[in-house]
Order: C-alpha cells, then structure tokens, then sequence
C-alpha cells in the first residue's frame, strides 16, 4: 500500500489537481458529476458523490453527483430489459448532458458495464474520467483520462483508489475556495493573492499525501 501511494504521489498528482478543478467550474455552473463501478469499487464511487452532495470537510453548497448503481430500480430495470453491460450506459444516456464529467471506478479496468457506459457517455458530450488498476487497460482506453493505480492486488488498487476519491475532493474544495475560476481546460484557478495558475490544488493534494 505504502508503494501503490507513492506512485500516486510521484505520478498523478497534477492529474487529480486538475480533475478537482474541472469539476469546480463544472459542479457550480449547474453541470453533475455522474459515477459508477461495480463491487467494492461501487462503494468507492458512492463515497465520492456523498462528498460532494453532502460536503467533506468544510461548509460549502451542496452539489449534484449521482452513483449510478444506487439507482436500483433503474439497475434492475435496465439489468433485465437490455442486459448487465448496460445497466450504466443507458443512465449515463438518460442523466448525462454536454459538459456533465463521468467517473468510472474499476480495478481490472475490464468491466463491460463501465466501457460501454464510457463509449455513451463520449457520444453524449460527457467528459470520461477512469480509475483503474494497472494500465494499458480497455477502460483507460476508453476514457478521455485514466489514473492507473499500479499495485498488485485488487485490494491494494482500492485502497489508493480511496486516497485518490481523498485527494480529488481536497482539490475540488480548494479550487471552490479560490474561486472556482478555473478555464474551460480544467486548469487550476489562481490564488486570490494572485499566485500563479495551478498552485492551488496540486498543494492541497500535496497536503493530503503528506
């Protein structure tokens, strides 16, 4: 686990800085974050949303972010009518908007379920972002960014999947607290003292990883 933290450290740290901010201008100008995984994975995705719909650590407005796979009836639903590889794609069909970011939780990163609802979703003007176990995988591929956790295990990738959920809120907040000036690129907002761009968030990860 220690080592799997590390590389995230040393690897992807800007990356996460840089999603955080996205979704600090997408969130606030009435876009949604929509994600899903299965398993473990599916736990992971529900504690992201419950972050940002509820809060983390300070006081700030709530925001919309769904887990797909509580939908349950919806799950249900779709599972017996189109099949499980759609359970996802057809909600990211329904509830994605242009804009809108999608998060795909997999440890294998070989999920039929999460690529196709990552194929929907880019057809849909969604952004894709994975979380995945080792790369080059099928859903990392599929998707417009993948962070690959490079660990032995499933569960060692769950673990540092949970940091990286940690560390993308810590930006996200950060960002919000700056501002939420962030470009259309998903670039960090400056400081209000006016320090440069992207200083922001990838200190407020480097903070949480320390």
């Amino acid at each position: 686990m220690e080592e799997a933290v590390a590389r995230l450290r040393r690897d992807h740290l800007d990356r996460i800085a840089r999603w955080g901010a996205r979704l600090a201008v997408v969130l606030p100008g009435g876009g949604r974050l929509l994600a899903a995984g299965n398993g473990g994975s599916a736990a992971q995705a529900q504690h992201l949303t419950a972050e940002l719909v509820g809060r983390y650590r300070r006081e700030r407005p709530a925001y919309s972010a769904i887990s797909l796979h509580a939908e349950t009836s919806s799950l249900t639903a779709i599972g017996n009518d189109y099949g499980f590889d759609q359970v996802y794609a057809r909600q990211v069909a329904a509830h994605g908007r242009p804009g809108d970011v999608l998060l795909l939780m997999s440890t294998s990163g070989r999920s039929g379920n999460l690529i196709a609802a990552a194929a929907t979703a880019r057809s849909a003007g969604v952004r894709v972002w994975a979380l995945t176990g080792p790369g080059p995988n099928p859903l990392a591929e599929a998707a417009h960014e993948a962070l690959c956790v490079d660990a032995g295990s499933a569960a060692t990738v769950q673990e540092a999947h949970l940091v990286a959920v940690h560390v993308l809120c810590e930006c996200f907040d950060a960002a919000i607290e700056a501002g939420g000036a962030a470009g259309a690129d998903g670039a960090a907002p400056a400081r209000r003292t006016g320090g440069a761009p992207g200083v922001l968030a990838p200190a407020a990860a480097r903070r949480r990883l320390s």
